[in-house]
């Protein structure tokens, strides 16, 4: 039937799983490599392995009906920054200052390759970015790697913008300096928030508990996946 949403018809892989059809068969691989299409006790599936990573990762591109991303490099330099997810199950999820209900994720990002490393566990939204950082997990799997922030993390030795003292009016120039060039690398993780968030889940997403972390999770393997080729 030509209505069938399949992996078997590469037209279809693109627009439903937002990577292209060679991207796609490296994600079977892996899923294969991890053993996702072994046999188990219970009801066998009625749909292949293809097909059935297509209707997930359809779902999730439409929204329709701290783990690591990534190996990272010894010499990298890492940027940090929450993102908040609006979430449906409020046993999760708290008021935040962007949505009525949702939850916080500490993404960390290669500044250098712009893949996703660590994606961090959720924590309710109005949970401020200095203990989403801790508390998630992505602090313990960043360890001691220079990694990049912005002014919402003071205290927590992450590199972050200079700021003025009390009393002092303006920054020396040499701190201005760097403030720019700060800015403008730090930029690149906003960058990948928005390539993240074109899959709609992200932007309302309607699973229950930890559903919207697996998401996370998911949608960064995909990002590292269109953006390696």
């Amino acid at each position: 039937m030509a209505s069938v949403i399949t992996a078997s018809e590469p037209s279809w892989i693109t627009p439903f799983a937002g990577l292209s059809p060679r991207c796609f068969g490296k994600l079977l691989t892996t899923l294969r490599r991890d053993g996702a299409d072994g046999v188990h006790r219970g009801r066998p599936w009625n749909l292949p392995l293809e097909d059935r990573v297509l209707l997930v990762m359809a779902y999730w591109r439409t929204n329709f009906a701290a783990a690591r991303s990534a190996v990272r490099r010894k010499d990298a330099v890492l940027i940090v920054d929450g993102t908040l997810v609006p979430t449906r199950d409020h046993t999760i999820a708290e008021r935040s200052k962007n949505y009525r209900y949702s939850t916080n994720h500490q993404v960390v990002m290669d500044a250098d390759t712009r893949l996703v490393v660590v994606v961090g566990q959720p924590l309710a939204g109005n949970r401020n970015d200095c203990r989403a950082w801790e508390e998630s997990g992505a602090k313990a799997a960043v360890g001691n790697t220079v990694t990049i922030a912005d002014g919402g993390y003071p205290g927590t030795g992450l590199v972050i913008p200079h700021r003025r003292q009390p009393g002092q009016a303006e920054l020396p120039d040499w701190k201005e300096e760097h403030n720019k060039s700060h800015k403008q690398v730090r930029a690149r993780v906003e960058h990948v928030f928005a390539r993240m968030k074109t899959w709609k889940i992200l932007r309302d997403c309607r699973l229950r508990g930890y559903g919207v972390h697996h998401a996370m999770l998911g949608i960064a393997r995909m990002h590292n996946l269109a953006l390696a080729g």
